[in-house]
């Protein structure tokens, strides 16, 4: 796990958020990887959102294109 208290804010505040998208683009792609791992062992779309901490409805929304191989 990644402790959040490690980060130190810049001063500048255009670098600290430069710093926010390119961490949410670092969990997009983790996520997409995880995702598509679980999908590879069978996991179904209720046991990965389990993992993911949302519904099955809204894991299969935003990462369906994986089942069907269009990373």
């Amino acid at each position: 796990m990644i402790d959040p208290d490690a980060f130190q804010l810049s001063d500048d505040p255009a670098e600290t958020l430069a710093t926010v998208v390119a961490l949410r683009r670092l969990a997009d792609s983790l996520e997409r990887q995880a995702v598509a791992a679980a999908l590879e062992k069978g996991w179904s779309w209720a046991r990965i959102a389990q993992g993911l901490g949302i519904s099955k409805q809204a894991a299969h929304k935003r990462l369906s294109d994986l089942a069907t191989g269009n990373d």
